[in-house]
Parts: C-alpha cells; sequence; structure tokens
C-alpha cells in the first residue's frame, strides 16, 4: 500500500496503483508522459510532468475523462444524485445498465458509465461482442463508495491533460523527443485459457503486442524512452528483445474464486 499517494476514482481491473514504487523507479523523466493505455489513470495521477497526453481505445472512459475535465465540481454533483441508497438495487442497476446502453448523451451517459464501474461485479469494464453493450452484472455492495475527492484531484490534475481516442499506434507516433512514454496494454495471456485481454470489443491480438514492441523500439532510437507492463513469459521476452528487462510477481484479484488470486511473474520492459 502506497500511503499519501492518489487513488484513481474508478475501479479498474488490471490497475497499476499497486505497482507504482516499480513503474516511478524506471519511468525516465521528461517534459510530458504519454499514455496510449491509460485506463485507470495510476501512473498519470502519481507522476509530475509538465503535461500529459492520454488515449484509451475505450471512448466511454475518454469522454468521461473529459466530462471531469471540462465541468469539474458541476459534474461531480450529478454523479453524486446516482450514489443513493435506493438506487443500490438490483432492478435499478439494470434499469441504468439500459439506459447507459441506450443513452447518447456524453454527460449523463458518463454519470451512469461511474455509477455502472461503483456498483457493478467486481469492477470490471465489459461488452458484448455483437451491439457491443456494457454486460456487467450487479455487484451487491452495501454501500458503493463515491469516490469525490478523487475526483477532484483527477479535475485539478486534468489542467494539464489531452485527452485522446484513437488507435495506440496514431497516440505513439504522436510522441516527440522530450517526451516519454508508459504502455500498459491489455495483457498477453499467460496461458490459452486466460481471456482477461478483451477490454473492449474485439480484444488485443498478438499481432498488436508485437506492433505495439516495434513501435517502442523505433521510438526509443529517436530518443523517446518507452516504458511497457506485460506478463513476463516467452512472448513478451520475445518482442521487448532488446530492452531492459525487470521482473517481479503480482498478487492477481481478478478471479472470483480466492484460490484463483495467486502471484503471477510481471516485467517492465525499458527501451532507451
Amino acid at each position: 500500500m502506497l500511503e499519501g499517494k492518489t487513488r484513481p476514482f474508478l475501479k479498474w481491473p488490471g490497475g497499476k496503483f499497486r505497482l507504482l514504487p516499480h513503474i516511478t523507479a524506471w519511468l525516465p523523466a521528461g517534459k510530458q508522459l504519454v499514455e496510449p493505455f491509460v485506463g485507470g489513470g495510476a501512473v498519470f495521477l502519481n507522476t509530475r510532468f509538465e503535461h500529459y497526453l492520454l488515449n484509451d481505445a475505450n471512448a466511454d472512459l475518454i469522454t468521461l475523462y473529459q466530462a471531469l475535465q471540462k465541468d469539474g465540481r458541476k459534474f461531480i454533483e450529478v454523479c453524486r444524485s446516482l450514489f443513493i441508497p435506493k438506487t443500490n438495487t438490483e432492478k435499478q442497476y439494470y434499469r441504468f445498465r439500459t439506459e447507459f446502453n441506450a443513452c447518447s448523451d456524453p454527460i449523463r451517459r458518463s454519470a451512469l458509465f461511474l455509477y455502472l464501474n461503483r456498483h457493478g461485479y467486481n469492477g470490471l469494464c465489459r461488452y458484448n461482442a455483437g451491439k457491443q453493450e456494457f454486460n456487467v452484472p450487479f455487484g451487491r455492495y452495501v454501500r458503493p463508495y463515491f469516490p469525490e475527492h478523487e475526483m477532484q484531484v483527477f479535475h485539478e490534475k486534468a489542467k494539464r491533460v489531452t485527452f485522446v481516442c484513437e488507435d495506440f499506434t496514431k497516440t505513439m507516433k504522436r510522441a516527440k523527443r522530450g517526451s516519454v512514454v508508459y504502455c500498459d496494454p491489455p495483457y498477453v495471456p499467460l496461458n490459452a485459457s486466460a481471456r482477461f485481454t478483451e477490454y473492449r470489443a474485439g480484444g488485443f491480438s498478438l499481432a498488436e503486442q508485437e506492433t505495439l514492441a516495434l513501435l517502442a523500439a523505433k521510438l526509443s532510437n529517436k530518443g523517446v524512452p518507452v516504458l511497457l507492463s506485460n506478463h513476463s513469459n516467452d512472448f513478451t521476452h520475445k518482442v521487448y528483445r532488446g530492452a531492459a528487462i525487470k521482473e517481479f510477481p503480482v498478487q492477481r484479484f481478478i478471479s472470483c474464486k480466492a484460490l484463483k488470486r495467486k502471484k503471477v511473474p510481471e516485467l517492465l520492459a525499458l527501451f532507451q
């Protein structure tokens, strides 16, 4: 546990809050931090750069971040109205989930996205492959936490951020000398049965993993250091060849079965 550090206001599987000591120790200095896979934003929130370029393929996530960035306290109050006892029921959860999937208003949809994140099972963010509708079941929490303080901190720091929602390759190509890139892509499965890479429709293929590693190497040759997180296995060691590697075990909490919540090998790969 990192006392005094800023927690993300979203629950986010694969979030890097617990790994910040490893990451910040290896993250090079620079004027701008570029994150092609920002996720919950733990690294952004706990580093000091003059500017941030933050991307994610999940449009709902980026729209939420932009709403909080722009409207701050006003948006926080909109979200607060959804965190009351009478909305913490299974029936109301599924009503809001249905509304979210049909909603086109960015502010309402963003507020509902936060509600679903905090009331849904395990903080998962999952869409079905067909209609790309959010389909996470009700979480049955006694009193879901409303992250007012964390949202206010995010709003203040987001004044130095440019948010984008695009393919990671475009974001990588935006990085110029003076930038530092941190990549936290959907992880390579440890084995054939692992399917935790599908945080968005279509998942993240091994070909995309190879493309990411190739872009990281190319950027480092241009004077832009790139740090990547991933599982440690034969595949990642192969595609990250030429990078400095640091390995460490990490406790996994994604499984609903406690006995399967075991430590798995992860790595940091630094192209510099």
